[in-house]
């Protein structure tokens, strides 16, 4: 295959980024290997409750939000009752992911949950133009809390879970628990990076 070349470009660019293109190629065979590892991890814990939010279309259980299949991805949005405006970073997020919502949906289910009550977030959805994603409150329960999005003085975190359903069982699957994980010198945590 003949190299990439661009119009007027030195034999010092080139170089470079032939270096670089090297390391790119290196880490794309590092992260097909970790989303292997993802894909095989056994099944987690067992749901400990039937969670109860609130929706759009009245309340709904956490069972009953498998409508395609037998897995489902969760969100967690930080926007708790204590917070005055909703986090920039997960607003961009959704931003994103309320556009490729029709896409995901096609092969999971996915919801995006915030701890504030649903008119609220809801009203900040409007502001934003979101139409896809299916918003769900955890107000009412301890979501958050059990599954990580929620610390114990109520500071939100972004976090997402997956849960896969099987013989009428609901377990967690995965969570993005990079947002823990201390981050080298230098380094963003970059947990969210994992889910796009």
């Amino acid at each position: 295959m003949e190299k990439i070349r661009f119009p007027n470009e030195s034999p010092g660019y080139r170089g470079a980024r032939d270096r670089l293109l090297e390391a790119e190629k290196s880490l794309r065979r590092h992260v097909e290997e970790v989303s292997a590892l993802r894909r095989q991890l056994p099944p987690g814990g067992e749901v400990p409750e039937d969670y109860v939010f609130a929706g759009e279309r009245g309340d709904v259980r956490l069972s009953q939000l498998f409508e395609r299949g037998d897995t489902l991805i969760a969100y967690s949005f930080m926007y708790g009752p204590e917070m005055a405006k909703a986090c920039p970073s997960c607003t961009s997020i959704v931003d994103a992911l309320d556009g490729t919502a029709p896409h995901v949906v096609q092969r999971a289910n996915f919801v995006v949950i915030a701890r504030s009550p649903l008119p609220r977030f809801l009203e900040h959805a409007r502001t934003r133009g979101w139409r896809h994603a299916k918003l769900l409150s955890s107000a009412g329960n301890s979501y958050n809390r059990d599954y990580h999005a929620e610390t114990a003085d109520g500071s939100q975190v972004p976090m997402l879970n997956v849960f896969r359903k099987e013989r009428g069982k609901v377990k967690h699957f995965y969570g993005t628990e990079l947002v823990d994980a201390p981050a080298e010198k230098g380094q963003d945590p970059r947990h969210v990076d994992m889910i796009w």
